[in-house]
């Protein structure tokens, strides 16, 4: 009988999956994967109810033609430069496929979400990891130095993630500029991945396209930006003139993104920009964060708060999540996960607080009952 590929024999449940059916299976708070507790605004809810039994056969595998148009209006680049994807996965899936082969490397930052490892492998690149700095006193920064070092003849790519997850950081106009003279110094392709565009507390993020349009392609989520994160409805938005290529990779893999989901996000997206849906999403989500943050702190945890996204990460030495949400019923997701070529910081946690005040609130009681929480000192 013949046997699997390697790549499909080593390939194993994502450890967001795992902490997810942990939670179910022990009915814990679930802090861990991050999708939101709240519904999706009724603005858009309602415009997919109207476009179900209308708009339901194949779309155009760049996408609606509308929706493009309202993604290019909303990040200020052309429509016509826009793919729609099945999910920010599929696109940085369909990146990885167009712009890595075998022998480039790909040059990320460490702590690493951790599709973009696996998908610059199957793509028969190398991932090459540079760790992100973290003290108590200062958080998370980035070394711009040790990225530089890290490039090679045979760097092929800089991934980027900004607001970043999981540490929550924001680069900044600075930060950006410089990693831009880097990718133009060494003619590199950036992939921006901003799913959490507008998900930022304080200054608004800058988007690497508007300081290296020729090179960055900026992917998206309307799953992020509209609590929607089941629908699967991503964007990348292309250097000009290459979005027919990307759109010609992912019509032998998915095809299209469905119709009527595409429909409704065309439509609520300038409905959320116009009635001021993300500014209340930041407000609310801000509230739960400096929950979240003060509850941790009260528990002895130091906490990093972030600038961006809608998780935070924290270190409280002894906590062991797998212990967590079996026996205090709380999960979270430990820093091991995002680390592939360095170790990890002791005790580093991430945590979600897109749920609801009651779930953050249920946890902090759960972590606080010293005899329910599985501890290793």
């Amino acid at each position: 009988m013949p046997e699997l590929l390697p790549r499909a024999r080593s390939s194993s449940e994502s450890v967001f999956a795992h902490m997810s059916r942990l939670a179910v299976q022990y009915g814990a708070v679930n802090l861990g994967q991050g999708f939101p507790s709240d519904p999706p605004p009724a603005f858009l809810l309602n415009a997919a109810r109207r476009a179900v039994g209308v708009n339901d056969q194949y779309a155009p595998p760049a996408g609606l033609p509308a929706l493009r148009d309202a993604v290019g209006a909303d990040l200020g680049v052309d429509g016509a430069d826009v793919v729609v994807t099945s999910g920010a996965t599929e696109a940085l899936n369909i990146l990885a496929l167009a712009l890595y082969g075998p022998g480039d490397e790909v040059l990320m930052l460490e702590p690493v979400f951790d599709v973009y490892v696996p998908q610059a492998r199957l793509a028969g690149a190398v991932p090459v990891t540079v760790p992100m700095q973290l003290n108590d006193a200062e958080g998370w920064t980035l070394d711009l130095s040790a990225v530089r070092n890290a490039v090679t003849p045979r760097t092929r790519a800089l991934l980027l993630n900004s607001p970043y997850n999981p540490t929550g950081t924001v680069f900044s106009r600075a930060e950006l500029d410089a990693l831009v003279a880097l990718a133009r110094e060494h003619d590199l392709w950036i992939v921006s991945d901003e799913v959490y565009d507008e998900l930022y507390f304080g200054e608004r993020p800058v988007a690497l396209r508007e300081l290296a349009p020729e090179r960055t392609f900026t992917v998206g989520s309307a799953g992020k930006r509209l609590e929607a994160t089941g629908w699967r409805v991503g964007w990348v938005a292309c250097p000009p003139g290459l979005a027919g290529n990307i759109a010609a990779i992912r019509q032998v893999g998915s095809f299209c993104t469905p119709t009527p989901f595409q429909t409704a996000v065309a439509s609520a997206l300038p409905v959320a920009r116009r009635e001021g849906f993300y500014e209340g999403l930041r407000d609310e989500y801000g509230k739960r964060l400096g929950l979240l943050a003060q509850g941790l702190r009260n528990l002895g945890a130091t906490v990093f708060e972030p600038r961006g996204t809608y998780f935070l990460t924290a270190r409280r030495p002894g906590w062991q999540a797998e212990a967590l949400v079996c026996d205090a019923g709380v999960a979270l997701i430990p820093g091991e996960a995002f680390y592939l070529n360095h170790p990890a910081p002791r005790g580093l946690l991430r945590l979600a607080f897109c749920k609801s005040r009651p779930q953050l609130e249920q946890a902090l009681e759960r972590l606080s009952r010293p005899a329910e929480v599985g501890v290793t000192e």
